[in-house]
């Protein structure tokens, strides 16, 4: 999942010594010395951020004020370009300390992430809603024609269309209702996302008993050894939560009892009613997003976000969706069958629940596939999966190399840093690694960059990819299951669509795209994990270096398609779930969450009880503090993307340097200077279709099931 760069706010608290006059001295004043101007980790302090913030918005809004005042006749270069360059400062405070305050945050982090909020929207909203700029944006707009490049003209349209949803045409006291709006929605999206975290940690589950853990590897139990000494419980087992509903650990616990209290606390994480209880908080986001869309002349909060989107509009977004139920609800119905026939054979009597699936799942999996976690995590010790998988991929591909360095400072020991070379030979980019889970750290997996790339400004891009995988305990290797591959796969993509932008203007550079299209590159890239010659060349034994035996790479191979109906059907069921929150007009009257999530599941169509949504509202940071609001959909639309590109690969050679530069060149290199329809119809050669999806998943109509 690709992270934006989001500071909502909780409230607004002091953080002492954060006086502008610091200023001068702060690390952020100035541009980075260091390779690429990474951040100069080693020089900022948790203290520095705020002054910094404060100091940016100061100097971007004399900018602009500069901009909008000049008594020369608006042209591209003296607003559009002049637009562009302003805020060099706040870029680099804002994507620092996004990065770290989701990855590493602490008390004071999140005191200012709380303080800094709101002013950011205010400060957004001083320069949309400057009469006297938008003014002169609109001069421009109109003389678009005249333009010369592509790329300038589709900036200007751009930039034009941000000012216009942003509120400028707006007349004043709306403007002023919407500057009202835009705080509040950053405090509360904030305080989401503080009370989550904080949810997460509380809600892990602890176990008293060694016995209650039977069935997870000695790997397993150390880990959660090691998380209960972290927290000083000895005698103790920590089981943390992931970001998601189904718990990876669910698949090996033999105690019903403790994988039903793992699940529990898995689902309940974040509606107890406690500090850390979400739901008022989405109550409110959904009502202020529902306003500020009304105010701005749409339906719904869905309608506006899906407006510069690939889909264009909800009713698109449900249309294909609508496509995919009847086939997933008829897999979903057939997998709960075949669980439950494993759970009579086991000699068990209850019904199949929720957190028994991942569990039978793997003992079918076993039975039909004879594949065993335990044997196949040997060959997936994460640098391995990295150096030997992830890049050799790339390099085959795009011709790219990465050397690691050490000289880089980061913000956590943990955290790797390459140096990307491209085929030339020539620096292409910085690229950090931060894979380990912590209390600390944001759910998920995400990429953002440090540093874009533009080639107005000079940058290149400087990147980053986070996870959550379990970190092992001392001493013992780092090894990882397939879907963790997968995951370091897929956040590689986003990084390649970072790394090969290749944009004149920081507006349309890399991956500020949209949400039904940042999450293409990134899911197309997982394909390569299980290629052939990438999956030789990095499954390798950690201790003696052979080769995944054949059997057991085809028993991988053949059981990728299995349980496809449930994985298809929990992110339904989430998608839906956001597109119906977000469907909601402002007048709407909905105060219970549990009883409009209930509701909202049951219009799916979709076996909900048994195959819960991957997120619940409560949990649902996604939509509810990541930006992917009305947006969750796009992770099934680039699904169909990225399967119908794999299909032209597979059609085309496959694994070749012509097809990677082929794609490089008219997909990832080519960030928003191109309406997306007609950059994929130019690869594809057609329009998208379901096909290639279904027949990924094994759902297409005679496909063998799993």
């Amino acid at each position: 999942m690709k992270r934006a760069i989001w500071l909502g706010a909780a409230a607004v608290m002091a953080i002492p010594g954060t006086a502008l006059t610091q200023a001068p001295t702060n690390p952020f004043a100035q541009e980075s010395t260091l390779p690429l101007h990474a951040p100069p980790f080693d020089r900022i302090r948790d203290t520095d951020y705020q002054p910094a913030f404060e100091a940016a918005m100061a100097e971007q809004l004399t900018e602009i004020d500069r901009i909008a005042g000049d008594p020369a006749p608006p042209t591209f270069e003296n607003m559009i370009v002049a637009m562009e360059r302003s805020g060099r400062m706040l870029d680099r405070v804002q994507r620092t300390f996004s990065g770290v305050v989701q990855a590493n945050t602490d008390p004071v982090l999140d005191a200012t992430r709380a303080a800094m909020a709101p002013r950011l929207a205010a400060h957004e909203d001083a320069i949309h809603l400057n009469p006297r700029l938008f003014a002169r944006v609109q001069a421009v707009y109109d003389r678009r024609a005249t333009l010369t490049g592509p790329e300038q003209r589709q900036l200007v349209e751009v930039v034009y269309q941000e000012f216009v949803r942003a509120g400028a045409r707006l007349g004043p006291a709306d403007q002023a209702r919407l500057r009202d709006l835009n705080g509040q929605l950053s405090s509360a999206q904030t305080a989401f996302t503080q009370k989550l975290v904080a949810a997460a940690k509380a809600g892990a589950l602890i176990v008293d008993d060694r016995a209650a853990l039977a069935g997870l590897d000695e790997a397993g139990v150390a880990a959660a050894a090691q998380g209960a000494a972290d927290r000083k419980l000895p005698g103790k087992y920590v089981l943390p939560l992931q970001n998601t509903t189904q718990q990876p650990l669910l698949a090996g616990l033999d105690d019903r009892a403790t994988r039903e209290a793992l699940f529990i606390r898995a689902w309940t994480r974040a509606e107890r009613g406690d500090a850390n209880d979400t739901r008022p908080l989405i109550l409110q986001i959904v009502h202020l997003r529902a306003e500020k869309a009304r105010l701005l002349d749409f339906p719904s909060w869905a309608d506006y976000v899906l407006g510069n989107q690939m889909a264009k509009t909800p009713q698109t977004a449900l249309a294909f969706m609508a496509q995919l139920a009847p086939v997933t609800a008829a897999e979903e119905k057939r997998e709960a069958a075949e669980l439950q026939a494993e759970v009579t054979r086991s000699g068990a009597t209850f019904q199949l629940k929720p957190w028994d699936w991942e569990y039978y799942a793997a003992r079918v999996r076993k039975a039909k596939y004879d594949l065993d976690q335990n044997e196949v995590k040997p060959y997936f010790e994460i640098s391995t999966v990295l150096t030997q998988g992830v890049f050799y991929a790339a390099n085959q591909l795009y011709g790219v190399r990465f050397v690691e360095r050490h000289d880089i400072p980061v913000y956590q020991p943990d955290v790797r840093v390459f140096t990307v070379y491209d085929k030339d030979g020539s620096e292409l980019g910085l690229m950090y690694f931060d894979y380990w889970k912590r209390d600390n750290k944001g759910g998920g997996a995400w990429m953002s960059n440090f540093v874009g790339q533009s080639h107005l400004l000079g940058t290149k891009p400087v990147v980053y990819n986070v996870a959550n995988f379990t970190k092992p305990a001392p001493g013992r290797p780092a090894l990882i299951t397939f879907e963790d591959v997968t995951t370091m796969f897929h956040e590689f993509g986003h990084a390649l669509h970072g790394l090969f932008a290749a944009q004149q203007y920081p507006t349309l550079s890399g991956t500020a795209t949209a949400r039904d299209w940042v999450e293409f590159p990134s899911q197309f890239n997982e394909h390569w994990a299980l290629d052939p010659k990438v999956f030789a060349h990095y499954a390798r034994h950690y201790q003696t270096g052979a080769a995944m035996p054949a059997p057991l790479v085809d028993k991988i191979k053949r059981a990728s398609k299995f349980n496809g109906g449930y994985a298809l059907g929990e992110l339904i069921a989430a998608a839906r779930l956001d597109m119906t929150w977000h469907s909601l007009p402002a007048d709407a009257q909905v105060t219970d969450v549990d009883a409009f999530e209930a509701r909202a599941l049951a219009q799916t169509g979709l076996d909900t009880a048994d195959v819960p949504p991957r997120y619940r509202s409560s949990y649902f940071q996604h939509i509810f503090a990541g930006g992917y609001a009305s947006g969750y959909y796009a992770y099934l639309w680039t699904q169909m993307l990225d399967n119908d590109a794999w299909a032209w690969f597979q059609s085309h050679g496959g694994l070749t340097r012509a097809n990677g530069q082929r794609f490089r060149d008219m997909i990832l290199s080519k960030g928003h200077t191109e309406d997306y329809a007609p950059m994929f119809r130019a690869f594809y050669g057609k329009d998208p279709d379901i096909a290639p999806m279904l027949e990924d998943r094994g759902l297409a109509p005679g496909a063998p099931t799993g």
